[in-house]
């Protein structure tokens, strides 16, 4: 049965395999997603100069790796990415998700399965909630009707899963959250190795609005328990 909102989302599938390729683009279409293809890593950075919602990314290419592929993207847009490949080691996926993916598949997998995960990455990456947050007398702003986070009033740059790490965080200041609690938040689900990926969505999270990430003013590790938001919410 096709969503209703379904219409409104594009999604490019980068992958060599046609059959791969077709499968999916079948059971998208299906829920009623206009859905492009590309065979190779440099047709998907030119289909990526127009707009689209989300990306199924192989990892194997014929041309670059996917993970070249992926760390392109983030260097000019936060659009969710689910990765698609038969690496399937742990370091593989945490690897992944360390360059700014938001989601990891390993083949085979389940086309149905693959469509839940697409359905859940687009309603987390589109913020229902008009609402603007200012910490550290405007230091750090966060608007989820954006998207977006500046900070000392220059755009930062976060994909959609970091968005929501920080923002589930800094609503709830001071709050320590175990890694198991944020990688449900994100993920949706458990699995093997999700304290090194949390690390590794914390790791960027840092990078991007820390001045010094060994004395953080915003994210703070509390030892043995997880992380908490630390910065102080403006009036």
């Amino acid at each position: 049965m096709k969503s209703a909102t379904a219409n409104h989302f594009k999604i490019l599938i980068v992958e060599d395999e046609e059959k791969i390729s077709d499968i999916v683009r079948l059971y998208l279409e299906r829920e009623g997603y206009a859905v492009k293809l590309a065979g190779d890593g440099a047709a998907a950075l030119k289909f990526l100069k127009d707009k689209y919602d989300l990306v199924i990314l192989d990892l194997m290419l014929p041309d670059m790796d996917g993970e070249a592929v992926c760390a392109a993207i983030r260097e000019f847009s936060d659009i969710p990415i689910i990765m698609l490949t038969a690496k399937s080691s742990e370091d593989d996926r945490v690897a992944g998700l360390g360059l700014g993916a938001d989601d990891y598949v390993v083949k085979p997998f389940s086309p149905r399965e693959l469509v839940a995960r697409v359905k859940a990455q687009l309603r987390r990456s589109s913020p229902s909630v008009k609402k603007t947050m200012s910490f550290n007398k405007g230091m750090l702003v966060i608007n989820t009707a954006t998207m977006e986070i500046t900070k000392n009033r220059k755009i930062i740059l976060l994909t959609s899963t970091e968005f929501r790490i920080l923002l589930h965080m800094a609503e709830r200041p001071q709050m320590v959250f175990s890694r198991a609690q944020l990688v449900n938040l994100v993920q949706g689900y458990d699995f093997e190795g999700y304290d090194r990926v949390i690390d590794a969505h914390i790791k960027n999270i840092r990078q991007k609005i820390e001045d010094d990430s060994h004395k953080p003013l915003f994210v703070k590790t509390v030892h043995g328990a997880g992380y908490k938001f630390i910065g102080s919410l403006d009036a």
